[in-house]
């Protein structure tokens, strides 16, 4: 079992640390390459994450999102400067521009037996518009998931300070960001065909709405209540029995799907005792690099029945080919 104590610790530091961007107003996003935003938090949060797995987990290879080049290119030295204060005032210690730089790359580029996925922001346009937004990091072994952690600020805790939830193998948890006793998750099966909750993205670009709601009505589940959520928040949201579907229908014909966007989420809602495939049913493969070139889409449950009604709806409804006229 890995000892997930000290990468609770980093990602309540991240968590802190995307708060105080947004307090001082450096939350403002720059375009990276593909016009993706990227914020001074995800390189801070990416910072403080990657230097935890460094010093527990030092020989382990780690996909991450952003990168030290690109932060040395986009980012003002001022806004450098203000970054690397930042960090070292939640860290507690002094912290150098180049040593930001170090971690942000730490384990880019190494592939080990096990490796780690880290998203800093996961759901940058949730944060900058001042929406939920997770932090997410993940593990696997041959290319399936371990273990994976996901701080979600803006989760509607009652302490008002958002919520921690891990998981490894069969057991996942969730306690306050703030600390305290963690307590055992586990998905929600459905009642009946009426009512199931759906988690969907935000953003346009990331769900097919009109073929959901088609999807939905095939597998006969009748007035579905839509939540709208960004990040991996919609993972944590089935994990822990608030939504029982999240669907990622892609739009496009060879959707680009990143490691580090459905790690952690996946882990979390398996070890919650949930399901999470592709739209063909088949476990998302995380071997092949950053890009999950082996899946399109997700289709992620409560398990069971449900989970079997959707697949068949998909393959009428989504899948299928148009019919010739």
């Amino acid at each position: 079992m890995l000892d997930l104590k000290p990468i609770k610790t980093a990602i309540r530091q991240a968590a802190l640390l995307t708060r105080q961007v947004q307090a001082q107003h450096l939350g403002d996003a720059a375009h990276k390459a593909g016009h993706e935003p990227v914020t001074l938090a995800d390189y801070g949060a990416q910072a403080i994450l990657a230097r935890a797995l460094s010093i527990a987990y030092p020989d382990d290879g780690i996909y991450s999102e952003e990168s030290a080049a690109q932060f040395l290119e986009l980012v003002t030295p001022e806004r450098r400067a203000a970054i690397v204060a930042l960090v070292g005032i939640v860290l507690g210690e002094p912290v150098t521009e180049s040593g930001l730089v170090r971690w942000l790359d730490h384990g880019r580029g190494r592939e080990t037996m096990r490796m780690w996925t880290v998203d800093p922001v996961d759901g940058t346009k949730g944060f900058v518009a001042g929406r939920r937004y997770a932090i997410a990091v993940g593990a696997m072994e041959s290319g399936l998931p371990i273990a994976g952690l996901l701080a979600c600020p803006g989760w509607p805790s009652r302490d008002g300070m958002g919520a921690l939830f891990y998981a490894q193998r069969s057991a996942a948890y969730a306690e306050s960001l703030a600390g305290g006793k963690p307590v055992r998750i586990a998905v929600r099966p459905l009642p009946g065909l009426s009512g199931v909750k759906v988690a969907e993205s935000v953003e346009d670009d990331h769900v097919d709405r009109a073929a959901q709601a088609r999807i939905l009505a095939a597998a006969g589940l009748n007035r579905p209540v839509i939540q709208q959520v960004d990040g991996q928040d919609k993972y944590a949201m089935v994990a822990a029995g608030d939504a029982q579907i999240y669907l990622r229908l892609p739009k496009e014909a060879e959707p680009r799907h990143r490691i580090w966007d459905h790690l952690a989420g996946a882990a979390l809602v398996q070890a919650a005792g949930g399901s999470v495939t592709d739209l063909d049913g088949s476990l998302l493969d995380f071997s092949r690099g950053p890009i999950l070139t082996a899946n399109r889409g997700m289709v992620v449950t409560c398990g069971g029945v449900l989970h079997e009604r959707l697949l068949e709806a998909i393959e009428k409804v989504f899948l299928a080919p148009p019919s010739a006229s």
